[in-house]
C-alpha cells in the first residue's frame, strides 16, 4: 500500500496529510499526526475510468548520440495516394490493416505529437495498398505513413 503526503495551509494553520490508497469505500488519512478513516458515500463514488485496448508503444528508438530514429519509409511500389504525416511525431497506433478498404475521412493512424494524440484522416478513400511505418517509429512532417489504392 502506498502513501501520498499533502501539505495545507487553511486559514493560516499548517496542515500535513498523509492519505492511504483506498479501500473500497474507506481511506486512512492521518492529518498532524491523528488518524482517520474516511467513508466515501457510495453514490458519491465516481466511476472508474474505462482503459482502451490500444497499447501505448515503447519508447522510440534512438541513435547512440540519443537523437530519435526517424522512419525511413518502406520502399513505396507503384503508384497510389499516399498519406502523409502532417506534423512530426511517433506512431500510436495504426487502426488499419494492408487490404483494408476505407472511406474518406477514416482514422488511418494516430500520431503522437507534443504530448498529444493526433488522428489522422485521409481526405480519399480507398484500399491500403500499404503502410510505410510501424507503431512506435517516428516519422517526419509530410513523411509517408501508407498508400491507398
Amino acid at each position: 500500500m502506498s502513501q501520498k503526503e499533502y501539505k495545507y495551509k487553511i486559514n493560516g494553520i499548517k496542515f500535513n496529510v498523509l492519505v492511504d490508497d483506498p479501500e473500497g469505500n474507506k481511506v486512512h488519512v492521518e492529518v498532524n499526526g491523528v488518524p482517520y478513516t474516511v467513508e466515501l458515500d457510495e453514490s458519491q463514488q465516481a466511476p472508474k475510468p474505462i482503459v482502451s485496448g490500444v497499447k501505448k508503444p515503447e519508447k522510440a528508438p534512438r541513435k547512440e548520440s540519443g537523437e530519435k530514429v526517424v522512419a525511413q519509409p518502406a520502399a513505396a511500389s507503384g503508384s497510389g495516394y499516399r498519406v502523409k504525416a502532417p506534423l512530426p511525431g511517433t506512431i500510436m497506433n495504426i487502426p488499419v490493416k494492408v487490404g483494408d478498404t476505407v472511406a474518406v475521412g477514416a482514422t488511418v493512424c494516430v500520431l503522437e505529437a507534443m504530448k498529444m494524440e493526433n488522428d489522422i484522416h485521409t481526405p480519399k478513400g480507398g484500399v491500403v495498398k500499404q503502410i510505410l511505418v510501424s507503431v512506435g517509429d517516428a516519422v517526419p512532417q509530410d513523411g509517408d505513413i501508407m498508400i491507398l489504392e
